[in-house]
């Protein structure tokens, strides 16, 4: 690491992103926090907390929020948390540099269909890519809740070593060389996410979110297996533990954001009210695509699709349920 510079660098401003920061910084340890909004920057300078993002965590004041990617490129280890579609642009604009990158992002790149490592490995030079994700709300993680989550490494002797550096006594990272399991654990419970939220919105019943999240798991494994990921990843905690946690609360913003299309309303509303980004609302589409593309048949995908598309959730609805019979391990 480079003298004088922080020991964690985050590049996003958003409530991931800060509570990343925060847990980072226990015990001191410094962090710089890249966001692209002036207020954000200003709020967490001079009032140690995230006002637009993340409002009542008051931050440690070993967190440093800057507009400069140069000093986030000097950090000793930078976490990765912009918005999927945006990550390859973020990424070609961070300095070169040998630092590890740990990707936060749930998302696949819409046109290329890339998982989110894959743009890092074209656009981030020699650096080693780590990904992160599991069952994380934000304000959970900021507050000092215990929280788990898969560190997913390539290279067998990545993942322990990163682990090492990020594990606090409340933060628990399990190490994994299933990077394809774990970018699509995250990307797909998000899409499903908002299936869920919708079932609430309808009011259609314990019973059918249940069925739902079941259904959907099955979805998200033929997908993960197909793209070359592991069954124990995608059943683990950036996969099924992810899923259960986002598909039962308001917390999740994609359980709100189906809520809202299961009461009727028109998903271009929904998103424009909204500062914070429903990832699920813009992978849903790329997902449709690239499982078309792997031969996969995901119908849950394909219902939140033609709802973000504007279709009618009662007839969407009663499409899913009129489906022809089939065995449930086929």
């Amino acid at each position: 690491m480079t003298s004088g510079a922080a020991e964690f660098g985050i590049v996003g401003g958003g409530a991931w992103g800060t509570a990343i920061a925060q847990a980072m910084a226990v015990g001191g340890r410094t962090v710089a926090l890249w966001a692209r909004e002036a207020e954000v920057i200003d709020a967490i300078n001079t009032q140690a907390e995230n006002t637009a993002f993340l409002p009542g965590a008051i931050l440690s004041p070993t967190i440093h929020a800057t507009a400069d990617l140069g000093e986030i490129g000097r950090a000793g280890l930078i976490f990765v948390v912009t918005p999927a579609q945006h990550m390859r642009d973020v990424l070609a604009a961070l300095p070169p540099g040998d630092a590890p990158l740990v990707l936060c992002s749930k998302g696949i790149e819409a046109g290329s269909l890339k998982l989110l490592h894959e743009v890092a490995h074209e656009t981030a030079g020699r650096r080693p890519i780590a990904v992160m994700s599991g069952p994380t709300f934000a304000h959970e993680v900021a507050a000092g809740l215990p929280t788990a989550v898969t560190l997913a490494c390539e290279d067998e002797g990545c993942a322990p070593g990163i682990a090492a550096l990020i594990a606090r006594a409340r933060f628990r990272p399990y190490s994994s060389t299933d990077m394809v399991g774990a970018e699509i654990g995250g990307a797909v419970k998000n899409v499903l996410a908002i299936a869920c939220g919708v079932v609430e919105g309808a009011g259609l019943g314990q019973n059918a979110r249940a069925a739902l999240i079941a259904r959907g798991f099955a979805e998200m494994t033929r997908f993960g297996l197909a793209r070359g990921g592991r069954a124990e990843t995608l059943a683990g905690l950036s996969g099924l533990g992810d899923l259960v946690l986002t598909c039962s609360s308001t917390s999740s913003r994609n359980f709100s954001l189906g809520i809202g299309l299961g009461q009727g309303r028109r998903a271009a509303d929904l998103i424009a009210d909204r500062r914070t980004v429903a990832e699920g609302a813009f992978t849903a589409p790329v997902l449709a695509e690239a499982a078309r593309a792997a031969g996969v048949d995901m119908p849950v995908t394909d219902a939140v699709n033609r709802l973000l598309g504007g279709a009618v959730a009662a007839e969407v609805i009663g499409d899913l349920l009129a489906r022809p019979l089939r065995a449930e391990v086929h």
